[in-house]
C-alpha cells in the first residue's frame, strides 16, 4: 500500500508561482509513474502532468494547458514528486491531486491508470 500526501497549495495572484509536493510512503516509489491531476468545481478531473518510471522512458508529459508553465520532477531519495507552477492563471484554480501508477502504464494521462491517490491540495489563483 502506498500513501500519498500533497502539500504546498494556497492562494496566489495571477502570474504568481506555487510548488506542490507529494510525499509517498513505500520502498518502490522510484518504480512508479507519478502524476498530477486537478479538478475544478463542476468539472471532471483532468490530467496535468506525469513523470514516468525511468526504465519505462523516464520522460515527463504535460497537458497542453500547462505546457511551458508547469514542471514536474521527482526526488526518489526523498520519495517525493513536485509540481512547480509558474505564470499561474485563474483557470488553474482547482484541487490538485497526486497519483501513483505501480505498473507505469502507457496511459499516464488517464486517471484510471493510477492505483493510489492523495487527498488533494487546493490551489486558488485570483485575478
Amino acid at each position: 500500500q502506498v500513501q500519498l500526501v500533497e502539500s504546498g497549495g494556497g492562494l496566489v495572484q495571477a502570474g504568481g508561482s506555487l510548488r506542490l509536493s507529494c510525499a509517498a510512503s513505500g520502498r518502490t516509489f522510484s518504480s512508479y509513474t507519478m502524476g498530477w491531476f486537478r479538478q475544478a468545481p463542476g468539472k471532471e478531473r483532468e490530467f496535468v502532468a506525469a513523470i514516468r518510471f525511468r526504465w519505462s522512458d523516464g520522460n515527463t508529459y504535460y497537458a497542453d494547458s500547462v505546457k511551458g508553465r508547469f514542471t514536474i520532477s521527482r526526488d526518489n531519495a526523498k520519495n517525493t514528486v513536485y509540481l512547480q507552477m509558474n505564470s499561474l492563471k485563474p483557470e488553474d484554480t482547482a484541487v490538485y491531486y497526486c497519483a501513483a501508477d505501480r505498473h507505469s502504464s502507457s496511459y499516464y494521462y488517464t486517471s484510471a491508470a493510477y492505483d493510489y491517490w492523495g487527498r488533494g491540495t487546493q490551489v486558488t489563483v485570483s485575478s
